[in-house]
């Protein structure tokens, strides 16, 4: 029915010479990207919310979730998120993109060390003001997270068709495919 991947970037220390450019064109054109203000985060999720009702009605399997119930969800691991790794990019006061990535939580159950963070989600408003916007949040989380002490980002859960796909490929390799599959029942 479908196929999704997960991609692993091993160097967080890479920068993108082109990244620059677009990063410019979007300071330009009034775009502003910051961190997650944690003592605001019941604000913060709502303008995360507007942007995810809106970027993600086109995806394969896309099914609508209100407001309370996306926040309720959200609100349950706000302890394990760091502010410092999800980025909104706002223009004239409104939300228009964010990236949100978490520790791999997996490696500390594993009696491991966390060195690799997991790149959950990259969401931009659509229209031509916000072309490049992806990369740019992507290029500044890998960063933060290299200046963070990690090592190594998974992106995480990608459909074959969506864009992310497209921001991954630069930086990072295949490491895992997923395929949802179907099946007709008798009625």
């Amino acid at each position: 029915m479908a196929e999704y991947y997960s991609a692993l970037n091993t160097d967080l220390g890479k920068i993108d010479p082109r990244i620059a450019r677009t990063e410019s064109r979007l300071r330009e054109a009034g775009m502003t990207i910051r961190h997650l203000r944690a003592d605001q985060f019941l604000e913060e999720l709502r303008k995360i919310y507007a942007v995810s009702a809106i970027s993600f009605q086109s995806n394969y399997l896309y099914t609508p979730l209100e407001e309370a119930d996306f926040i309720a969800q959200y609100r349950q691991i706000e302890k394990r998120i760091d502010p410092r790794l999800v980025l909104l990019a706002e223009r004239d006061g409104g939300p228009v993109g964010y990236i949100f990535a978490i520790p791999d939580l997996a490696q500390a159950q594993r009696g491991e060390a966390i060195d690799t963070v997991i790149v959950k989600t990259v969401a931009v408003l659509p229209g031509r003001t916000q072309a490049g916007l992806g990369a740019v949040m992507l290029e500044k989380i890998h960063h933060t997270a290299h200046t963070l002490g990690y090592r190594r980002a998974i992106h995480a859960l990608m459909h074959e068709t969506n864009k992310s796909r497209n921001l991954s490929d630069h930086s990072a390799q295949t490491m895992r495919r997923y395929t949802l599959f179907e099946r007709k029942l008798a009625s």
